[in-house]
């Protein structure tokens, strides 16, 4: 039987009680699953741990909590920065070290999510904002009836698409991914509630007031017939210029539909925004060339999203609200 690792205290007990019974130092090794001469050892009080192997830890307790300070400072550093820093307080070693160091303390390089910026003004707006409606249901969410506008790219679906290729290959033709200096791209109007989506707007030009409130009249107001028929319902939009513009208030107004409150910098909060992102997905796999197919894309990716999904967004408005209490106005995971 070859050699094994220490024994544990478990087997060490073990080997007491059998020897204790008049076992033999052989029956006792093949009991427990190590050599005899580790019974021996043992038996003997000569079993000690193994020596430990390796080079000995450069850096101490001390200056590892210093380079944790260093890394929490700024979270954004170079493995470079790490190491020219931890060096100035006094630590020298290598880049590495400095790695491993690092990885030790439970991080790990990451591509961060990216958040809109909101200054003390706007958390504060938002933290408001969320204690008022923390208490709202689901059935109050539901009630909601959320829209948004989206820019979809042409080369949105080949994003991230890898390519086989061999050694020397790299510049052949078939290898290559195109790119274009301003590619195709289209800008969508949509809404949704918990029972579903509305119809699509694909936007031509840029968006104001007066072209904004003929999305309003001829798919916002279609939407809501089809998501709530004679219920009273909510509608919510972000703060773009041509939302809140004067003549658009009036429009609300005199088509007596009541507005919800907004914080700004906050997609976050809408649940539409989570749509979007489950439509660009799906682009990725119909890879359109075409504008036309393009929105095709879209329109079918659209069409596919049921009523469960758009009941589940809704149904997490609740945690939405709590995230952005704990978070103290700051953006959520979202």
């Amino acid at each position: 039987m070859g050699k094994t690792a220490d024994l544990t205290a478990v087997q060490k007990a073990i080997i007491d009680t059998l020897k204790q019974e008049g076992k033999t130092q052989k029956d006792i090794s093949e009991r427990i699953g190590c050599s005899q001469s580790a019974v021996s050892r043992h038996r003997s009080g000569k079993s000690v741990g193994r020596k430990k192997c390796g080079r000995k830890r450069c850096t101490t307790r001390r200056g590892d909590r210093t380079l944790r300070k260093i890394v929490e400072k700024d979270r954004f550093q170079t493995l470079g920065d790490l190491q020219k820093k931890w060096t100035e307080s006094g630590v020298e070693t290598s880049r590495p070290t400095v790695y491993r160091r690092v990885q030790e303390m439970g991080y790990r390089c990451h591509i961060p999510q990216v958040k809109p910026l909101l200054n003390q003004k706007q958390r504060q707006k938002r933290l408001t904002w969320a204690t008022e409606k923390q208490h709202w249901t689901v059935a109050q969410w539901s009630k909601v009836l959320f829209s948004d506008e989206s820019n979809f790219c042409m080369s949105f679906g080949n994003q991230g698409a890898r390519v086989w290729r061999k050694t020397g290959e790299r510049e052949m033709p078939t290898c290559l991914k195109s790119s274009v200096k301003y590619p195709q791209s289209v800008m969508v109007w949509g809404a949704m509630s918990a029972a579903g989506v509305g119809p699509l707007c694909f936007i031509k030009g840029r968006v104001n007031a007066a072209s904004y409130q003929e999305i309003l009249e001829h798919f916002m107001l279609p939407s809501a017939e089809k998501l709530y028929g004679d219920e009273d319902f909510i509608f919510q939009h972000d703060l773009a210029p041509a939302h809140s513009a004067k003549t658009t208030g009036k429009w609300f107004t005199d088509h007596g539909i009541t507005v919800l409150n907004w914080p700004a910098n906050s997609p976050d909060l809408s649940p539409i925004e989570n749509l979007w992102d489950i439509v660009k997905r799906k682009l990725r796999d119909a890879r359109p060339n075409t504008l036309d197919e393009l929105k095709a894309a879209i329109e079918a990716s659209w069409a596919s999203i049921t009523p469960q999904q758009c009941h589940r967004l809704i149904a997490s408005m609740p945690r939405r609200m709590e995230a952005v209490i704990s978070a103290k106005g700051f953006p959520t995971k979202y």
